[in-house]
Formats: C-alpha cells, sequence, structure tokens
C-alpha cells in the first residue's frame, strides 16, 4: 500500500438506543488505491462513510483524511472529500450545468467553468448540461450526483451503491471513468452489492459485518487464502459410491454419479495423514482403481462465494 491518504483508528458508533453500529474500525487507505468495501444490507457500511464524511459524529476514535483530523479540522477535511451518496438527491429544476457549478462554490472553489465541462464531458453529460434535472433519466441522474463530487477536485472520492439501478453498459462505463480518476491520483472508497463490480476494480476488499470489519486483504491475495478450487472429473461410467480407497480424499459424486468433484485449498496438498492430495496424485489413484473420466475441467471459487463464506462466519474464514 502507498502512503495512507485516510486513516480510521479506533472508531466507533453507538446510536442514543444503544445500538452499536460500528464497533472499533481501524483502517488506512492508500493514496491513489481503489478500495471496495463489502457486506449485506445494514452492516455498516454507509455508516462508516458518513462518519469520514462528517455527517455522523463518531462516538470514539479518530479520521485523518490529507493530513485533516475530521473532527479538530472539518472544513480542511471535508474540502478534500467528495461524496457520491445511495440516495438521488439533486435540485429537480436546476439545469445539470448549474447544480454542478453550485456544488463547486459551496466548498468555496473559485468559478473554473473549464473544469466543469471537462467533469461533464468525462460523465457524458456535456450534452445534457442545460437539461433541467427533472427531464433525466434515473442513470444520467446518477451522473449527475457523481459529477456534482467531483465539482471541488476531491483527492478522496467516496461512492455508496454507485451503479445501483444502472444498466450494465452504464456500470462498464462508470468502471471506466473510476479508472480514470484513479490515474489522475484521486483515491476511490467504493460500497456495492455487486461482488463483480469488487472483483473488476478494487486493489483491495474489505468486508464489514454486524459493524466489524472482519478482513481487509488485497484482492488477489484474499483469493488465494480464501478461495478454493475445484477439479469436476466428467466419469467415463456413473459411480453409486466412492471406493474405500478415496476416504479422506475431499471428494463428492455430482451429476446423479456421472461427474467425481474435488475441492481442494490451491496452498494445501497434503492430507492431515501426510499423504499427498495434489490433481497429479488423485488422477494416479483413480487410474489404480481403474476409475476412467472422459475429460476435466478446474475452476476456483469467486469473490462472492469468499464473501458468504465470510459473512455467514464459518470456521477458518479470517486470513
Amino acid at each position: 500500500m502507498s502512503d495512507p491518504i485516510l486513516t480510521i483508528s479506533g472508531l466507533t458508533k453507538t446510536y442514543a438506543s444503544g445500538f452499536q453500529a460500528l464497533k472499533r474500525i481501524d483502517l488506512q487507505i492508500g493514496k491513489g488505491e481503489i478500495f471496495a468495501l463489502l457486506g449485506p444490507n445494514g452492516a455498516g457500511k454507509t455508516t462508516l462513510i458518513s462518519v469520514v464524511c462528517g455527517i455522523v459524529t463518531p462516538t470514539t476514535g479518530t479520521i485523518v483524511a490529507a493530513g485533516h483530523d475530521i473532527v479538530r479540522d472539518y472544513r480542511g477535511a471535508r474540502f478534500r472529500i467528495g461524496l457520491v451518496p445511495q440516495e438521488l438527491t439533486t435540485d429537480a429544476f436546476e439545469s445539470v450545468w448549474a447544480t454542478v457549478s453550485f456544488s463547486r462554490g459551496l466548498f468555496r472553489r473559485a468559478a473554473n467553468p473549464a473544469h466543469i465541462e471537462k467533469v461533464l464531458r468525462d460523465l457524458s453529460l456535456w450534452d445534457k448540461r442545460n437539461d433541467k434535472i427533472m427531464t433525466l433519466s434515473g442513470g444520467m441522474k446518477r451522473r449527475v450526483m457523481i459529477a456534482k463530487a467531483l465539482a471541488h477536485e476531491p483527492e478522496i472520492l467516496f461512492l455508496d451503491e454507485p451503479t445501483a439501478g444502472v444498466d450494465v453498459d452504464l456500470r462498464r462505463e462508470m468502471w471506466a471513468m473510476v479508472r480514470r480518476l484513479r490515474e489522475q491520483g484521486v483515491t476511490i472508497i467504493l460500497t456495492t452489492h455487486y461482488i463483480d463490480e469488487a472483483e473488476e476494480m478494487a486493489d483491495r476488499i474489505g468486508i464489514i459485518s454486524k459493524g466489524e470489519l472482519i478482513v481487509v486483504e488485497e484482492k488477489s491475495k484474499l483469493m488465494q487464502k480464501l478461495g478454493k478450487r475445484r477439479l469436476t472429473l466428467n466419469l467415463q461410467d456413473p459411480m453409486t459410491a466412492l471406493p474405500p480407497t478415496l476416504d479422506g480424499w475431499p471428494l463428492a459424486l455430482k451429476a446423479g454419479g456421472n461427474q467425481l468433484e474435488y475441492t481442494f485449498d490451491a496452498q494445501d496438498t497434503a492430507a492431515a495423514s501426510g499423504h499427498p492430495r495434489d490433481i497429479p496424485s488423485l488422477l494416479r489413484c483413480l487410474g489404480d482403481l481403474g476409475i476412467a473420466f472422459k475429460d476435466l475441467h478446474t475452476s476456483q471459487s469467486s469473490l462472492e462465494e469468499i464473501f458468504v463464506t465470510l459473512v455467514a462466519g464459518g470456521p477458518g474464514v479470517r486470513p
């Protein structure tokens, strides 16, 4: 990770009702990083973003954004943060140009028509610049929300469910936009329900459940550590049961006995007994038993499967 641009230390949030929305969050996010925050509904994603952006007051802890404490130097911190919320909250009767320009002015930024034009062009909004927001489609309104967040040239951009309710083409356009922003040095923190979105774009992934960060890891390392691999053999002849010789191998018969599925950890090639259980050893064992197969293929568990396992709190889920 590069030098941190956002440091969260000992952060908690407990509401007056006694509900603890966040349980000691410690997190550093590097400059120019794309960080995906995943979690089920009610896990604390939006609360965490709201605290960092100064919308919700933390109960304990400190947050430093681009060198500015969000409590002691609220204006300095907030000036450097852009937020695209889940809800489409735009001034319906204003034009696209007016509402984006106004957002820049809220941060006491000097007028810069060239920057506003660039933002609108990057988001394919230039042709809509004079249209009233009430006339735009839902996808276009979401682009306007992003344009508003970028109007004051923030160093850190929060995207809270940025592609919720938009079509596949627009999602991919937004992914491309996020990559361009990162190339310009902007740090991106996004929450999403689309696991493929995190898998496609993120450098690191944090998974939050019941107000607690249960995992923060580089995407590739997370998938390597927690991902399962599967070898599926299409058998020449169906089997009704596995022979005793294969006891101890993580095998299962599928498709009415026509497939043999071997599930294993990418880094785990030895059984508890000390005997090898890699793919060549399995194939040799099957050959010795006279079990023939027509073809085979391998696959690796997706980030979605890892996410479900972690949130379910299964044994040994933490890296």
